[in-house]
């Protein structure tokens, strides 16, 4: 009786199965249950033939192996074997593209397929995507076929190796990824030509390229790659991670590309063996560059020389960042403070006295700071050297490695003195003359002062005092015999008397 009902039934799906559309096959099949008495039956033909893959499973899924048998009974007829009901011996859907794809979507027919089936020809029916492995849970076939399809990717060697009894394996016209020359061993198995146009093979041709491409190519790569390497390390180093980074060492490379190449639109100032430059960094600091044009010794006597500088730390110091030295420039990097130098200030400014003051007290402050931690170390306090913070602080920016004569350090703020009081006039006619300005300043000190005082300060009566006394202290600094008598302290402690009110400066 359930031989007859599943005769029927299979009768039934092929009577629709090719004018239906795919989709709607597959929910017809869904929809079909075992009869109640199919398990007797399955169970009858296991005890008959226990190699019967849907035997081996535990529990059985009666559902799959009903749908299975119906597949089964199909796909025999439709591949023209001669008797279906003794034997499944193969499967033949060559040329039938409409219905290849749904058999193949059948995993419950492949995972139960008849060990009777020794043949599976799928061939030209432009099957499209990765390599049909459901079929290979047919382990006992012998020829498998599926030449002329557009299939690619990775043939699954390992699965393939495990189909023992395989003699033919057509893969041709296909567009698989071509194997491990590791993995050639298992198509040695087969007719080469049924490999053709199959992309699985390497092509001799090919591989000479690639080997004579691997042979050039590698020394290029390892070349470009320490070509890089150095020149990230010793060009561009500030394109390494910071952990790698030397902060306080710049290379010619980087200076020139913070100053567009040392462009004359950077240029911000120029003297005797130096120019000065604007720069912005990699990580948009700003920096003032200092290139020297001496060379400013030997290297390893100016890298110590930044060395020292780059540990100063006062508020009227300008912060040194680092330094270039190799054998074409000699550069120091520091904080970018701007344009206005002491020089200008006084210029176009016309400051009060008390500002003019303010500067003088915090140039002797960093002198005071060098003499006490670094006495090794002189600084340039010409009033166009000195540097003006947007604060009104002044800043010291230029520095000298070795200058230890306190003497000279004391006869030069006695300049800059005279200078941040008197008339500009006076100073463009000595310009050049130093001497001559320090003796004609005493000459008209104490009673003729106004002659020489900038009259922009517009003095009061106690300013005009305090003035005389700043200008006193000057003239005694800028004395040769005098100076040699004084400490940079005792004309600190001179120079707050003037003015007490400033004495927290």
């Amino acid at each position: 009786m359930a031989s007859i009902l599943i005769t029927c039934l299979l009768l039934m799906f092929i009577a629709y199965f090719e004018p239906t559309l795919p989709a709607t096959v597959i929910e017809d099949l869904a929809n079909l249950h075992p009869p109640s008495n199919f398990n007797t039956t399955i169970v009858s033909n296991c005890l008959k033939n226990p190699s019967l893959r849907y035997c081996g499973s535990s529990p059985m899924d009666l559902d799959a192996i009903f749908k299975f048998t119906i597949v089964a009974s199909h796909l025999c007829n439709e591949s023209k074997n001669p008797n279906c009901v003794e034997s499944f011996p193969k499967i033949n859907l060559r040329n039938r593209p409409k219905i290849t794809p749904l058999y193949l979507s059948f995993t419950f027919f492949w995972k139960y397929c008849p060990i009777t089936i020794f043949s599976i020809d799928l061939s030209n029916n432009s099957l499209k995507g990765t390599f049909p492995i459901d079929v290979l849970f047919c382990t006992q076939i012998h020829v498998l076929d599926l030449s002329h399809n557009g299939l690619s990717g990775d043939v699954p060697i390992q699965r393939l190796s495990c189909v023992t009894n395989l003699t033919i394996l057509n893969l041709s016209y296909n567009h698989f990824s071509e194997i491990k020359i590791s993995d050639s061993w298992f198509f040695r198995r087969f007719n080469s030509s049924c490999f053709f146009n199959s992309g699985i093979l390497p092509s001799h041709g090919r591989y000479k390229i690639k080997t004579v491409m691997l042979l050039l190519g590698f020394p290029l790569v390892v070349v470009f790659t320490v070509g890089g390497l150095w020149w990230l390390c010793f060009r561009r180093p500030d394109f390494l991670p910071r952990v790698l980074q030397n902060k306080r060492k710049f290379t010619t490379v980087m200076l020139k590309a913070a100053t567009n190449g040392f462009s004359k639109k950077n240029m911000v100032g120029k003297g005797d063996g130096f120019v000065m430059y604007r720069g912005i960094l990699r990580d948009g600091t700003q920096v003032r560059i200092e290139i020297y044009s001496n060379n400013r010794g030997n290297h390893r006597e100016y890298v110590e020389e930044c060395k020292v500088l780059v540990q100063l730390r006062h508020r009227n110091l300008v912060k040194v960042y680092g330094w270039c030295s190799n054998r074409n420039i000699r550069a120091l990097v520091t904080e970018w403070i701007g344009r206005v130098s002491i020089e200008t200030w006084l210029s176009e400014s016309a400051p009060c006295w008390e500002h003019r003051y303010k500067v003088l007290v915090g140039v002797l402050k960093a002198m005071c700071y060098l003499q006490e931690q670094w006495p090794e170390i002189g600084c340039d306090i010409k009033t166009s050297s000195l540097l003006l913070h947007e604060n009104g602080d002044p800043l010291i920016a230029r520095f000298r490695i070795g200058e230890n004569s306190t003497s000279n350090k004391i006869h030069r703020f006695g300049i800059l003195v005279l200078e941040m009081m008197t008339d500009q006039t006076l100073q463009e006619e000595f310009k050049g003359d130093e001497t001559g300005f320090v003796e004609y300043v005493k000459m008209l000190y104490p009673r003729k002062l106004q002659k020489v005082i900038d009259e922009r300060m517009k003095l009061t009566e106690n300013t005009f005092d305090e003035t005389r006394q700043t200008i006193c202290i000057g003239l005694t600094c800028a004395d040769h015999q005098t100076c040699q008598q004084l400490s940079i302290g005792q004309i600190y402690n001179m120079i707050i008397k003037v003015h007490p009110r400033t004495n927290t400066y």
